[in-house]
């Protein structure tokens, strides 16, 4: 891969570690096309069943590097930022594997938008997160829009993107933008333990359709994604994977499910 970001698979999690530490992993073009790259070959791997996104050193993403919005601004704005940043962020809500964002430290801008993208987010206590735009002249970026209001509600929603402010984890908390709070001794090891329950206890096959339930049923009516879960349903009822849960359960062992088909 690169430098910028590291990837490593471990015991069916894959970690991708955003490493700029000196600039709190600010977002370049080149972090951004390594990023994606990794996720690719997260979501491309029958080893993998769950994927964490992480930040090296201080910060979890400090947002858009400063000499790359300069070079946007000086160059003349959108036409110029689209050929230095990717803008599908929301690609990762389209990974057929759960995403946990381990959020280590400061979280702002691009970086509050990735995290935003993730299906679950542990934090630090006492980190900082702020969306930022506002105070930059911009606007609630690369699907954050859609997708805050959908996390902490419309009030907050606005609360957090006109204002710019920073809020600590414990109120992201409050809000409901942050599952879970961690020391940041623990907060690998917390993380770890969570994947570790996903991989060796639930059917990759059930996230999956789980994930596209949510993220897609929020665009639709209730009768539609009533109607998608329905089948989904009687889909999987056909599955090798619905046998060996009923089975592992009434035998008091440990599932054996079939990896996620590619």
């Amino acid at each position: 891969m690169s430098d910028v970001v590291l990837y490593d698979v471990s015991d069916g999690i894959a970690t991708i570690t955003l490493n700029r530490p000196e600039k709190l992993n600010s977002w370049t073009a080149e972090l951004g096309h390594y990023f994606w790259t990794s996720l690719d070959a997260a979501a491309a791997d029958g080893a993998v069943k769950v994927i964490v996104i992480t930040g090296a050193g201080r910060g979890f993403c400090s947002g858009a590097d400063m000499d790359m919005l300069q070079g946007i601004g000086s160059r003349g704005g959108v036409e110029s930022a689209a050929k230095l940043r990717d803008e599908h962020q929301t690609y990762t809500l389209s990974i057929p594997k759960p995403v946990i964002a381990a959020i280590n430290g400061s979280c702002a801008g691009l970086g509050m938008v990735q995290a935003s993208m993730a299906d679950i987010r542990f934090a630090v206590a006492g980190s900082k997160f702020t969306t930022a735009f506002a105070r930059r002249g911009l606007i609630a970026e690369h699907g954050i829009g859609w997708v805050l209001p959908r996390l902490v509600g419309p009030s907050n929603a606005l609360d957090l993107l006109m204002s710019g402010r920073v809020v600590l984890t414990e109120e992201a908390h409050r809000m409901g933008f942050v599952n879970f709070v961690s020391t940041a001794e623990s907060l690998m090891d917390d993380v770890r333990a969570y994947a570790k329950e996903l991989v060796e206890r639930v059917a990759p096959s059930s996230m999956a359709v789980m994930k596209r339930q949510v993220w897609h049923g929020l665009q639709q009516a209730m009768a539609e994604s009533n109607e998608m879960a329905d089948g989904a349903m009687k889909h999987s009822l056909k599955q090798n994977d619905f046998k060996e849960g009923v089975s592992s359960f009434l035998e008091n062992r440990p599932p054996n499910f079939a990896r996620l088909a590619q």
